[in-house]
């Protein structure tokens, strides 16, 4: 199977006068179709950073990053656009649905930049069935206002869904939401990946990432941790006890 993102080496440096910040360095990685990622880390590690790189939305200085199998390390403004429209899938922490316009007409919106020759009628369709995915095709006519903040999020995601992207970026996708809809969101999130869908997230909070499948942590630009969900959780819960444990002796004592 081949990897539906890598990155050889990457490095991205932004020139700030006199003072070169280097916001992520010398990054290398593969994630497979399928995975479902979380990026993780402070304010300042490097994650945005490498989620604009992962999303097309900016080039590395240095490196190679292969998206799908081709490298769109140096391709031009055009180039980027037009594999992002292709490729990728974006939700983004404030949802982004144009408030005049109903739910299936803000999914039918990826569809208006594409290449491909498709009808009205098909792109209605395609839209319908984006929003039964995830579970809204009830609420098609309906505007954001009169949607809650989880069904306007399930709307974002539909849009991100229906040009059929080889992957789904999500950026803080829970930042605007309550924790019971955080847990519905994740559900959908976790539904998709389960149907094959390739998922990364950018979150900074640990329960969120406890429903994705791997944790990848970076820290001043620098990958320091990558390791599966399942075995992150035994650590804590090992780390919880001994820390439990610590702390009855010293009240034996």
């Amino acid at each position: 199977m081949t990897e539906v993102i890598k990155l050889e080496e990457v490095h991205k440096t932004y020139h700030t006068g006199e003072v070169d910040v280097h916001a992520v360095s010398g990054v290398s990685l593969e994630i497979m179709p399928g995975e479902f990622v979380a990026i993780m880390g402070a304010s300042g590690s490097g994650k945005s950073t490498m989620m604009n790189i992962i999303g097309c939305l900016d080039r590395p200085t240095e490196g190679h990053y292969f998206l799908d199998g081709v490298d769109v390390s140096h391709l031009d403004r055009d180039e980027l656009a037009a594999i992002r429209n292709k490729k990728l899938g974006f939700v983004f922490q404030g949802f982004n649905l144009l408030s005049r316009t109903s739910a299936l007409e803000n999914v039918e919106l990826p569809m208006l930049y594409t290449h491909d020759h498709i009808t009205s009628v098909q792109q209605r369709d395609l839209a319908l069935h984006a929003l039964e995915i995830v579970g809204l095709s009830d609420r098609a006519d309906h505007y954001p206002n009169q949607l809650s903040g989880g069904q306007q999020q399930r709307v974002a995601i539909a849009r991100a869904l229906v040009n059929n992207p080889a992957v789904l970026l999500a950026d803080e996708p829970t930042g605007n939401l309550d924790t019971r809809t955080s847990v519905e969101v994740m559900g959908v999130f976790q539904k998709l990946n389960n149907e094959g869908i390739t998922i990364v997230m950018v979150t900074h909070e640990l329960d969120i990432a406890s429903y994705t499948k791997r944790n990848i942590i970076m820290r001043d630009g620098v990958v320091v941790n990558d390791v599966a969900v399942q075995n992150r959780l035994l650590a804590e819960v090992e780390l919880r006890n001994l820390q439990q444990a610590q702390q009855a002796v010293k009240l034996s004592t």
